[in-house]
């Protein structure tokens, strides 16, 4: 285990943000959630129990963990059907290391010329740039999140955010909707864990195998215990293209340590992102930076990336709120990743990695309004007495 300051971590992440600034002014405070917006009863995720039809003995809790999770021909759809229950030693190094990119979520290039008049030019393409190793001391909050699909292990990108029921000890993190939930045409992923600060001197992917433990996972693996995402992604959302669910693509998860350490999230890392709901809109940000672990080509997965730019708007439906667009080379395993501005001196997530330009040029998020704020708040609330 390397010796980890926290202050210098949070310190750090804050000094990778140089020059990201908000030029609008926002509210103070974020207000208390609103009313469940549609599909509510798909809001929330997790649970104990298995999902509908597997047995709920001890046995069948054995037989899941021996693999009968692999049984796909029934996606566990809502939120009572969600389970992931904890298999020691599931993601081991090799596992880790052959995770692939969460199914690429692309669009045609839209440019000035779109039909919806809140779409802003298409960016110029930003080159994403290394982040500065070791991650624990640069980008503490920042890591990666794997999971099984039908088509294998994957992996996205996610980040530890502040939990205002549990200030320093928060157990939550920001991911996007498609990275647990498949949307429209499916259910939840399986064995959902986050990994803080991924492979911490960023060693080359072909040597992930060989390298020590508390290098890969320098904190350790985080399994998510109930997940939430939007209605509106699992009633719209698509893995195939861009559509209007793409606006709701974010979810948060709530994590537990495979080991059963008795510290947080945040205590265990040392840093959190504060999340800032109903922010300026893209044009009110002057800059922000958008962090994740590219795997798909010319990428592997490797290495935590990230691009500088200035947002601009992209409707992708008619009637839902216009996302984020920032041009950037970042690929597929990057989903989920923060988009940070530096607010009051902290480190302060404003969107997340959710859909790309087909060529890979650009990535857009979701803006984080009321329906964001709602999902969170669920999930804070629901563990606020734990």
């Amino acid at each position: 285990m390397p010796s980890i300051r926290r202050s210098t971590a949070a310190t750090a992440a804050l000094a990778a943000l140089l020059a990201v600034t908000v030029t609008a002014c926002g509210p103070s405070e974020n207000s208390a959630a609103g009313s469940g917006s549609s599909a509510t009863d798909h809001k929330g995720g997790g649970g104990p129990g298995l999902p509908k039809g597997m047995p709920t003995s001890i046995d069948g809790l054995k037989k899941w963990k021996d693999g009968g999770w692999q049984n796909w021909d029934e996606w566990a759809r809502k939120a009572q059907d969600f389970a992931n229950p904890i298999i020691k030693d599931h993601w081991k190094n090799d596992r880790l290391a052959k995770a692939k990119a969460a199914p690429e979520i692309g669009v045609q290039a839209t440019g000035a010329g779109s039909e919806f008049d809140a779409t802003d030019p298409e960016p110029r393409p930003v080159t994403a740039e290394q982040v500065a190793r070791p991650y624990h001391q640069n980008m503490a909050p920042v890591g990666k999140i794997f999971f099984d699909s039908p088509k294998g292990p994957m992996v996205c990108s996610g980040t530890i955010v502040e939990d205002p029921a549990h200030p320093g000890k928060s157990n939550l993190v920001w991911t996007a909707g498609h990275c647990v939930h498949s949307g429209k045409q499916g259910g939840w992923m399986r064995n959902i864990v986050f990994v803080p600060s991924y492979n911490d001197s960023g060693v080359p992917m072909n040597q992930v195998d060989s390298t020590p433990a508390q290098q890969v996972t320098p904190y350790g693996r985080f399994w998510a215990d109930w997940i939430s995402t939007s209605g509106e992604w699992i009633d719209m959302g698509s893995q195939e293209s861009g559509n209007g669910g793409s606006a709701y693509d974010f979810a948060v998860l709530h994590v537990k340590p495979e080991n059963g350490s008795g510290k947080s999230l945040q205590e265990t890392v040392g840093a959190a992102a504060q999340v800032w709901f109903n922010a300026p809109s893209a044009n009110g940000i002057s800059t922000l930076k958008a962090f994740g672990y590219p795997a798909a080509p010319p990428y592997d997965g490797a290495r935590m990336m990230a691009c500088l730019d200035r947002p601009g708007r992209l409707v992708m439906q008619q009637g839902t709120p216009a996302m984020d667009r920032i041009g950037c080379t970042m690929t597929g395993g990057t989903s989920g990743g923060g988009w940070f501005v530096n607010r009051g001196s902290k480190l302060t997530l404003v969107s997340n990695t959710s859909i790309s330009s087909n060529a890979h040029t650009w990535l857009a998020g979701p803006h984080l309004g009321p329906e964001a704020e709602r999902v969170f708040t669920a999930v804070s609330r629901k563990f606020a007495g734990q």
